[in-house]
């Protein structure tokens, strides 16, 4: 099937550099990246949440007690 297309920057870049490295054509490197597209994993990567010490002088574990604490300030 032909038909004309408009490439977002990225995906022409690579299309370009799965040209040069496995030496495709045009119409081989965009059939590729569209199969690789069309098998990746659908599902999310894993939630990990992360946690920073803030050096906090306050127990924040009771929101409600920090609220007053603020509100008296």
């Amino acid at each position: 099937m032909r038909t004309t297309l408009t490439l977002a920057d990225d995906v022409a870049a690579e299309i370009d550099r799965l040209r040069r490295e496995e030496g495709l054509g045009l119409s081989a490197a965009l059939n590729l990246l569209a199969r690789r597209g069309m098998v990746a994993p659908q599902e999310p990567a894993p939630y990990e949440h992360r946690t920073a010490d803030l050096g906090l002088k306050v127990d924040v574990s009771n929101i409600g007690e920090v609220l007053d604490l603020l509100d008296e300030r």
